[in-house]
């Protein structure tokens, strides 16, 4: 018998979608250059995956997703600082952020940006009813309602 993951070829249990570290595309690594500080560099790409206490000048940003319907993905990058300047960035391979996108897009749904409209035209504007008008009642403006002795002795 082979397993499937349908029962009795109708019902597929849920899966979810399983994410784990940090997405860092081309166009982050683009922007880190040799030199940059570890804070820099940490701005750029975020917080690293794995930080080793025994390789203190290495960084390991590591990024895998599991999702029905898509290969499972996994990349490695990692920053070699010296003297707590980046030297060098292995990051082979990046993907752009539109290939991500859709990369990890079920099979058959495209990963199309949002068309909705956001802004109401002038003429749909002058269409929408008006709010009724209600007007306050003015409320009487009072002084204070007892006298406070003064702060400081006369």
């Amino acid at each position: 018998m082979q397993a499937t993951d349908n029962f009795l070829g109708v019902i597929t249990p849920y899966r979810m979608d399983i994410v784990q570290g940090n997405v860092v595309t081309a166009e982050q690594a683009k922007l880190v250059k040799p030199g940059m500080t570890r804070a820099q560099v940490r701005d750029v790409l975020g917080t690293p995956m794995l930080t080793d206490l025994f390789h203190a000048d290495r960084w390991d940003y590591v990024f895998t997703i599991k999702r029905p319907g898509t290969e499972p993905q996994r990349r490695s990058i990692v920053a070699i600082f010296k003297n707590d300047v980046l030297e060098r960035l292995e990051a082979p391979n990046l993907p752009s952020e539109k290939e991500f996108v859709a990369t990890i897009s079920p099979a058959g749904v495209k990963a199309e940006p949002s068309t909705r409209k956001l802004e109401l035209s002038d003429a749909e504007r002058s269409a929408l009813p008006k709010p009724p008008r209600v007007e306050a009642a003015p409320t009487p403006v009072t002084g204070p309602k007892r006298a406070y002795p003064p702060l400081e002795p006369a």
